[in-house]
């Protein structure tokens, strides 16, 4: 194979490589009702296990007990963490609903507790994964 072979083969192979790019950043979750009431785009919120000992406060707790979140829509200023405390005799998690919530995906927990630090505008709505009728909503102002 002549060199200009070579190079053109590595071309249409790049070009291939890019479509496939373009088409797989393009495809959503379908989820047409999104999880947010902002459009800017804006850094996804970064997640931090509690239990790690960082010196981040929780701006607010919501407990997870007795099936269900409490309070179950809780307000945050911008940079602010929200602490989800697990104290029930049945496993939970926190597992955000729509695109702009995807970030937040807590382990499964019955004691125990997870935080996540809120980097972006908007509302943000959650579920337990394994008991899809605890929800609750997070507004980051």
């Amino acid at each position: 194979m002549s060199i200009g072979s070579h190079a053109k083969s590595a071309r249409v192979v790049t070009g291939f490589v890019l479509a496939a790019a373009v088409l797989l950043s393009s495809c959503g979750s379908g989820d047409s009702d999104s999880a947010a009431t902002s459009t800017a785009k804006t850094p996804a919120a970064t997640t931090t296990p509690a239990n790690t000992g960082s010196p981040e406060r929780a701006a607010v707790t919501v407990t997870v007990d007795d099936m269900k979140f409490a309070p179950e829509n809780v307000t945050v200023k911008l940079g602010e963490t929200v602490t989800w405390k697990f104290s029930d005799r049945v496993p939970h998690s926190v597992q955000g609903i729509g695109d702009k919530a995807m970030g937040i995906n807590s382990p499964i927990y019955t004691t125990g507790q997870w935080s996540y630090t809120f980097t972006a505008l908007g509302t943000y709505r959650y579920l337990c994964s394994l008991h899809p009728q605890m929800r609750g909503t997070v507004t980051v102002e």
